[in-house]
């Protein structure tokens, strides 16, 4: 794996809100026809082979993922539910998700907060982008807080101006169609804090300056 810094990070990532997103080379991070059976859409999976397929060449994006003190997420990450909730539908991950943390989930649908093993609690946000963060920053305390998937959320925290620092791994992958990434943020000023290549994946880190 080659690395390249650009300019030091200032403090680090305490406190800080990031989002680290699987995209490909023409801004989809999840195929068309998502569903139970596809989550990630027709093609969605290719953009996460680098991930699971050879992890050992990417434990540093892998640990930067999952080492957040509190997530955000939107309703269509957490799982394939529409509408009112189905209440048994506890997410894709399992009764011990890797998040180990509190995540707040978006939704119009209120629902109780769901208590999973190892440390992690899906609580569910009905009031909006900027609130889920503000309750994230507040359970994350001096932590970070990783904002996940899907495009839709992503688009919205950026539109909002809540992300500080954008991470992009970029496989070798076209789709052609899905969730479009940047759709509807306005314009952006991006500055680069490092660059990490390996045949998989090239994931650069944005500072999103406000």
């Amino acid at each position: 794996m080659s690395e390249t810094e650009f300019k030091p990070e200032e403090g680090g990532p305490v406190g800080i809100v990031s989002c680290g997103v699987a995209v490909s080379l023409d801004g989809f991070v999840a195929g068309p026809h998502q569903s139970l059976e596809n989550p990630l859409g027709e093609g969605g999976e290719s953009l996460h082979t680098w991930m699971f397929d050879h992890p050992e060449a990417h434990a540093v994006q892998r640990e930067e993922l999952l080492s957040h003190g509190a997530y955000v997420m939107g309703r269509n990450m957490f799982g394939p539910v529409r509408g009112a909730w189905d209440e048994p539908w506890r997410g894709w991950w399992g009764e011990d998700p890797p998040y180990h943390a509190p995540v707040f989930v978006l939704t119009h649908y209120p629902r109780d907060p769901v208590v999973m093993e190892g440390g992690t609690t899906f609580i569910f946000i009905t009031d909006g982008v900027t609130a889920a963060v503000e309750q994230a920053k507040a359970a994350a305390g001096s932590g970070s807080v990783g904002v996940g998937g899907g495009a839709s959320t992503i688009n919205q925290c950026l539109a909002a101006g809540l992300i500080d620092e954008l991470t992009l791994h970029v496989p070798p992958v076209l789709l052609s169609a899905g969730e479009r990434l940047f759709a509807g943020v306005g314009d952006l000023e991006l500055g680069i804090v490092r660059t990490r290549s390996t045949p998989h994946v090239t994931s650069t880190t944005y500072r999103v300056v406000r």
